[in-house]
C-alpha cells in the first residue's frame, strides 16, 4: 500500500510540528486534531449501529475495499465471546450494513488483512488459533491450524517473500512468520520462528501438544508480549507491550532495529507515513524521513487503549479504537487531507 519507507538508518527525530500543523482545540468525541481535520465515533459498544450491537474490546483492524466504498473490521479481545465484527461504509462515508463476520472464538486481539481480501483473526488465549475470515460476509470464518497454536497477536503480509509475520503475547514470547505452501492458501505451510542468529528456523511441532511453540528451537529469540504489526515496503513493524517497544525487521537485509519506546499500534499511510498509537491516547506520525510529530489527541478517556489503526483504502480516513477493560469501547474514524 505504501509508496515511500521509512529511512533504514539513523535515530528518530522527536520534536516539532507535524507535516499537518499544530493541534487545534478539543472537538467532538474529545479528539484534538491539526486544520482541515474533522473525527467522529461511528460505534460504541453495546450500542446498535445499522442493527448491529456493536462489540465490547475493541481491537485490532482493518481496512477493505468495497466497490465506490470500502470496509472496516474489527475484533473483539473478549473471553468466549470474541470474534469480529465489520462496518460497511458508502462512497460518502456514511454507514450502509453492519455484521459479524466471526463469533464463538476466545480473545480475538488483534490480527492483519491478506493481499487476497481477507481477515486473519488472531486469538490470545492458550493455544489460540488464527482464523480466516471473510470481510464481506459472504463466507463462514476458518481456523489455519497450520499457522501454529500459541498467545497469537497480530499478523502482517509481506507479498514479496510470501511469508506472513506474527507476534506472540508472551514474556518470552517470538516472533514468527508462516510460509505457505501456495501463496494465497493458508490451510498447509511451515511455521517458522526468529532466532538470534538472525535466521528463521522451523518450529517441529506448530500444534504444540506437548511443547509450546516459543520453546521448541533453542536458539529463538524472545521478546517481551509481542503486540501489534504491520508490513509496509519491506520492512515489518511490530510493538512489545511489556516494554512498549517498537522494533524493525528489515526483509531485504534480515536485520532487527529497535527504534523507539512508548508504542502499542502501528499502521501505515499510502504516503509512507508510520501512525504510532501511544499509551497515553495519543497518535503519532512517522515520517519517511524518520521525524517523529503529534498528529492526534484524545482526551476525556483516561486509561483507554488505542487500537485498530487502519486507513481506508484511498488513504483519506483512519480508523481507531479506544477501549477501557473489557466493556467500554469507541470506534472513531479521522478524515482530512492525508498526504498522498
Amino acid at each position: 500500500m505504501s509508496r515511500k519507507t521509512l529511512l533504514r538508518t539513523g535515530p528518530l527525530l522527536a520534536g516539532g510540528i507535524s507535516p499537518y500543523g499544530p493541534l487545534g482545540l478539543t472537538g467532538p468525541g474529545g479528539l484534538a486534531l491539526p486544520p482541515g481535520f474533522t473525527g467522529r465515533v461511528v460505534a460504541r459498544s453495546g450500542d446498535k449501529v445499522a442493527g448491529l450491537t456493536w462489540h465490547a474490546a475493541p481491537d485490532g483492524g482493518a481496512c477493505f475495499p468495497d466497490g465506490a466504498g470500502w470496509i472496516y473490521v474489527s475484533n473483539s479481545e473478549l473471553p468466549l465471546l470474541g470474534g469480529a465484527s465489520a462496518l460497511r461504509f458508502r462512497a460518502d462515508g456514511s454507514v450502509a450494513d453492519a455484521y459479524r463476520i466471526l463469533s464463538g472464538t476466545d480473545l480475538n486481539c488483534a490480527g492483519g488483512a491478506t493481499p487476497w481480501h481477507t481477515w486473519l483473526s488472531c486469538e490470545l488465549g492458550h493455544r489460540g488459533r488464527v482464523f480466516e475470515c471473510d470481510p464481506y460476509g459472504a463466507r463462514a470464518a476458518r481456523p489455519r491450524l497450520s499457522m501454529g497454536r500459541f498467545k497469537h497477536e497480530a499478523a502482517a503480509c509481506d507479498p514479496e517473500r510470501r511469508v506472513i509475520y506474527m507476534t506472540e503475547d508472551e514474556p518470552d514470547g517470538c516472533f514468527y512468520r508462516f510460509r505457505p505452501g501456495d501463496w494465497g492458501d493458508l490451510t498447509e505451510g511451515t511455521l517458522e520462528v526468529l532466532c538470534g542468529s538472525g535466521r528463521w528456523q522451523a518450529v517441529p511441532s506448530p500444534a504444540a501438544l506437548l511443547k509450546e511453540a516459543r520453546h521448541q528451537v533453542d536458539d529463538a529469540r524472545h521478546f517481551d508480549g509481542g503486540d501489534g504489526c504491520h508490513y509496509a515496503g519491506g520492512v515489518c513493524y511490530f510493538t512489545t507491550k511489556g516494554d512498549t517497544g517498537l522494533w524493525a525487521y528489515d526483509a531485504q537485509t534480515s536485520s532487527l532495529d529497535r527504534l523507539c519506546e512508548g508504542v502499542r499500534a502501528i499502521t501505515a499511510a499510502p504516503s509512507g507515513d508510520l501512525y504510532v498509537a501511544r499509551e497515553c491516547a495519543e497518535i503519532d506520525v512517522i515520517a519517511p524521513d524518520r521525524a517523529v510529530t503529534p498528529f492526534l489527541r484524545l482526551e476525556g478517556y483516561d486509561g483507554a487503549e488505542l487500537t485498530g489503526l487502519a486507513f481506508s483504502p484511498g488513504g483519506e480516513r483512519l480508523y481507531f479504537s479506544a477501549r477501557r477493560g473489557r466493556t467500554e469501547g469507541h470506534t472513531f474514524e479521522v478524515a482530512g487531507p492525508f498526504r498522498p
